[in-house]
């Protein structure tokens, strides 16, 4: 089942509603369950909230695998405000962005997350909690699980928008020392470069990013879809290789 709720987001100043994934028998189950924090929440579940019609159809895919919750609240939709909230540096990209990703991921470890653990069967500790988004989202996925390592011990980063930042991303990641059992799926798509030019940089970027890593203990699935582009419908046929991934789940 998918329930909404709205919460504060208290260091913009901001109510922003939640999609919230639950199996359906959580309160008769008995049991707790890892916790996917995700980006972009209205285009996970539902056609009729998806910002382009086509959503990740992740209800029927959780709905055949009732093995986690998923917490993802909206994005703002307003002006450029995905990019400043979905962005951990400031960046020259879309003529200048103030990233203030930083600060939403401090609010969702300090006040979501210990929020939901208290309300629901959550398997609290890090090897049970993980990140997942694509585009932006999956910018913020792969940032989180590296730099807040002691919360999250998987990331699903999807088509993440790593050129906009590549240089002070890859400089963290030199910098930041992630805890054992790091796992983080990495993906982009064929047709999402408009060259081969574009596509080689994209490549060289993922492979980089796998490298520095992999360097480091974590465990990467760097995942090249043919034919894919930067769209729902595309990240959709990644669900199950993803999720298996992470999750060990058969």
């Amino acid at each position: 089942m998918v329930e909404t709720f709205t919460t504060r987001i208290t260091p913009y100043g901001l109510d922003r509603n939640v999609f919230l994934y639950l199996p359906d028998d959580w309160q008769t189950a008995g049991k707790r369950y890892p916790v996917v924090y995700m980006f972009d929440g209205h285009n996970l579940f539902f056609d009729s909230t998806a910002t382009y019609g086509t959503c990740w159809g992740l209800k029927d895919y959780l709905d055949a695998h009732p093995e986690a919750i998923v917490v993802a609240p909206e994005c703002n939709h307003e002006g450029n405000q995905r990019l400043e909230e979905y962005c951990p540096y400031d960046s020259n990209w879309f003529d200048g962005i103030h990233g203030t990703g930083k600060a939403y991921l401090d609010w969702l470890v300090q006040e979501l997350k210990p929020w939901i653990d208290e309300r629901y069967p959550t398997l609290p500790d890090r090897s049970h909690t993980a990140l997942g988004g694509s585009s932006m989202g999956g910018l913020m996925s792969l940032y989180g699980v590296a730099l807040y390592s002691t919360v999250f011990s998987k990331a699903a980063c999807l088509s993440p928008s790593v050129r906009l930042c590549m240089e002070s991303l890859t400089d963290d990641l030199r910098r930041t020392r992630l805890a054992p059992d790091t796992r983080v799926y990495l993906s982009w798509g064929e047709l999402e470069a408009r060259d081969q030019h574009q596509l080689a940089e994209y490549t060289d970027n993922a492979l980089t990013v796998t490298r520095l890593l992999t360097a480091q203990g974590a465990a990467v699935y760097p995942y090249f879809q043919m034919d894919g582009r930067h769209c729902e419908a595309d990240w959709r046929r990644q669900l199950d290789r993803c999720f298996r991934f992470l999750f060990g789940w058969q």
